[in-house]
């Protein structure tokens, strides 16, 4: 069996920066061991299998996985996998009015918004498909500065603290004080995954930022899935939209911010997030991104 996959870099529009993203095509011949089996050899934090959808009305089905187990929902792959099957299907169209792909992921279906924006990249758009729901747990500060590698202090601003919320995959959320706490973070590798049992990953955030146009600088360590630090992670920024409207209290009406993730490792990223408030209710999320194509190539099973 033969095989097509391509490698995307995502919330980025330049090469070598973002988030890298394997996808395979044409994966319906394949199970659950060899698609882990393919995941752990891209090594990447996520690999996502494009099949035939169940309901011919959508565009695909998608199985995402990490380097050690599968996910039912992440946003790198959903922007990623959305951008790819538009370039090659209705190109044409992105400069128009965009397409819409409507993928089937294990959480549900997602639709992504698809277009060719002001600056001939490619910017795709997906409405969350869980709202974010807090968890029981509100980590306490200590704990949680010494599986980071942090002082307690530099725990908590404003009204922020530490928290858990999920729109699809728990993580725990951790306010940093400034972002040389944030760059400083190293988490102790027993302390960190005992501390998140779990949960798939702890995201620190902070609102002193690199780029004047972010409104968030964050850091996302993974947890049980086979890679240590994110450099964009569009599940948690889904989240994090939870978050927000819990320590913030945003006015009703639309919202939209950047945050910006991945700087510390070299990958810098940036993820636009949207938020609708209702009568102080959240009542829609969104996820967006650029990506670009980085190589082509076959696997050969």
């Amino acid at each position: 069996m033969r095989l097509r996959f391509s490698t995307l870099d995502v919330f980025t529009t330049t090469r070598f920066a973002g988030n890298p993203l394997a996808v395979v095509l044409g994966a319906d011949g394949l199970d659950s061991a060899t698609m882990q089996a393919i995941a752990r050899e891209f090594n990447l934090s996520e690999t996502v299998f494009v099949l035939e959808p169940r309901d011919s009305i959508n565009t695909a089905r998608l199985r995402i996985f990490t380097p050690l187990r599968e996910l039912p929902f992440a946003g790198h792959p959903t922007i990623g996998a959305a951008i790819l099957l538009a370039t090659q299907r209705a190109p044409e169209m992105l400069t128009r009015n965009g397409i819409v792909i409507a993928l089937e992921e294990e959480i549900g279906l997602v639709r992504c918004d698809v277009v060719r924006d002001a600056s001939r990249a490619i910017l795709a758009r997906f409405t969350a498909p869980r709202l974010p729901v807090r968890g029981a747990w509100s980590p306490e500060p200590a704990p949680l500065a010494k599986a980071l590698g942090l002082e307690s202090e530099e725990i908590g601003f404003g009204r922020h603290a530490p928290s858990t919320f999920s729109a699809g995959v728990e993580l725990v959320f951790v306010p940093i004080r400034s972002r040389a706490a944030l760059n400083r973070a190293r988490p102790d590798p027993a302390a960190f995954a005992a501390l998140l049992g779990e949960r798939i990953g702890a995201y620190l955030y902070t609102s002193e930022t690199v780029e004047p146009a972010s409104a968030v600088a964050a850091r996302m360590f993974a947890n049980g899935v086979g890679i240590g630090e994110d450099p964009a992670t569009g599940a948690a920024a889904a989240a994090f939209a939870g978050v927000a409207h819990a320590f913030e209290a945003p006015e009703d009406g639309e919202h939209e911010f950047v945050i910006e993730q991945g700087y510390a490792m070299g990958r810098p990223s940036r993820i636009i997030l949207g938020s609708r408030i209702e009568a102080g209710a959240l009542v829609a999320v969104t996820v967006a991104g650029h990506a670009v194509e980085v190589q082509r190539g076959d696997l050969d099973l």
